[in-house]
């Protein structure tokens, strides 16, 4: 557990950094709409989704029924429905605790996830590893959340832009996957995606269409690929 909770914590020190501007503009956004320090402590441990949360401050502020909401929710957070998929197979022998890694499962713990290097762990230190990732990820997040939130409440400004801490956040992460990637074709293809479905659909809508399209195109030219004879490249 020692040597799985080091690793982890030297390996989501990026996290933690880029978690900074976000949290604490999450933090006081929350409290420039009158929400509690506990408000937004419950919030970051409860709901734990960043891009969420900011809409949720628009909520807050405007009074949007419960229906659009529930809606808006599910059209943002529909992305989550793939991350899973990787993790299956390894979770599904890690009893009760692949049910705190399946709730702890945003955008960051997904990229940390896929980034672990287990070439000499074995599966107790994988299983340990993955807790430990999921497990300072969501503190870093309530506790820099507060810390916002109680900065909010002393300090006194104009807000507007401030919520751009999030996409720059999304920006960091995709240049570091696609450094660490051998290949930069997934991004391109979920880059022409998102970009076509934008203009079909305009920015209400594209999420969910795109990230169908962009699995489909990767799992069908991965599944080419094993099927392609011997001597053959495969894509």
């Amino acid at each position: 557990m020692k040597k799985a909770f080091l690793y982890s914590l030297k390996h989501s020190v990026p996290i933690l950094i880029s978690f900074i501007p976000v949290g604490l503009a999450y933090g006081i956004l929350m409290q420039s709409t009158g929400r509690s320090i506990l408000c937004t402590g419950a919030c970051s441990l409860f709901v734990f989704a960043g891009s969420l949360q900011f809409l949720m401050v628009e909520f807050f502020a405007g009074g949007t029924t419960l229906l659009s909401v529930v809606i808006l929710s599910l059209l943002l957070n529909s992305r989550h429905i793939f991350y899973g998929l990787p993790f299956i197979e390894k979770w599904r022998e890690y009893g009760p605790a692949r049910l705190f890694l399946i709730y702890a499962l945003p955008d960051e713990a997904f990229s940390l996830h896929c980034s672990n290097d287990f070439d000499d762990g074995n599966e107790k230190d994988k299983k340990w590893t993955y807790i430990f990732d999921a497990l300072l990820i969501l503190l870093y997040w309530v506790v820099l959340s507060v810390v916002g939130a109680v900065a909010g409440s002393f300090i006194h400004f104009d807000t507007s832009g401030i919520d751009f801490a999030l996409t720059a956040l999304f920006i960091v992460i995709l240049i570091d996957q696609i450094k660490s990637s051998p290949s930069v074709f997934p991004a391109v293809t979920a880059a022409v995606s998102s970009i076509v479905w934008l203009l079909i659909l305009g920015p209400s809508g594209f999420i969910l269409p795109s990230l169908l399209t962009t699995v489909s195109v990767l799992i069908l030219l991965k599944n080419r690929g094993r099927s392609a004879p011997e001597g053959r490249n495969a894509v």
